[in-house]
């Protein structure tokens, strides 16, 4: 039992480098451990958020989801911190790595940091909440189902789930038919032969809608 026990202790302690780090076995794990206790707390953060949401106003559900957005990504990069210091790694060290990250933003990653950005907008500026129904640029109109880090999920009526860019909802002219009233209007026009009852019609339209 003796040497099992030095042999788990000594497997804990065990360090090997990588590059210019120095990692060991129980910092690996703790790290992980970490970032798996950060990743249940944000799952049932989201849960608490979302049922306390359904308990509110359809208005007072969008401040709640910018909310839980901002805490979901502040305790994402807390928990990555508190991993690298598990792991040993000083923050300073990502210096180079930062400025490599910001070469690569510059060329192949612009797109993808505009549309990070966008989404940061998006969730401070409240412009564009869940649950508007909003009209594009492009023609494409639906409601918003949910604001993501990178795109917006859009449910046109079709029932059709649409991935659009965040980059869209900023540099591009958005109709939003519900940002200050929860009720919209939809103008379809349509023709009747002349001398036709109007309250026929009325009627008519009225069914049809």
């Amino acid at each position: 039992m003796k040497d099992a026990l030095n042999g788990v202790q000594a497997g804990w302690n065990y360090r090997f480098e990588l590059g210019d780090f120095t990692l060991s076995v129980s910092g690996l794990i703790a790290a992980a451990l970490t970032l798996l206790a950060v990743w249940l707390l944000s799952w049932a953060m989201q849960r608490a958020f979302n049922r306390h949401a359904r308990q509110r106003e359809i208005r007072s559900r969008a401040a709640i989801y910018t909310l839980s957005r901002i805490a979901k990504y502040c305790l994402y990069a807390a928990g990555f911190l508190v991993a690298l210091g598990f792991l040993g790694i000083p923050t300073s060290r990502f210096a180079v790595l930062a400025g490599a990250v910001g070469v690569g933003l510059g060329f192949g990653l612009q797109s993808i940091f505009s549309n990070f950005v966008s989404g940061i907008i998006l969730l401070f500026e409240r412009s564009l909440r869940v649950g508007d129904f909003v009209e594009l640029e492009s023609g494409l109109h639906g409601e918003v189902r949910d604001i993501n880090i990178r795109s917006t999920l859009i449910s046109t009526n079709d029932n059709v789930d649409i991935l659009v860019p965040n980059s869209e909802f900023v540099t591009g002219r958005v109709v939003n038919w519900t940002h200050g009233d929860s009720s919209r209007r939809f103008r379809i026009p349509f023709g009747v032969a002349y001398g036709c009852d109007k309250e026929l019609v009325k009627k008519a339209a009225l069914e049809a809608a």
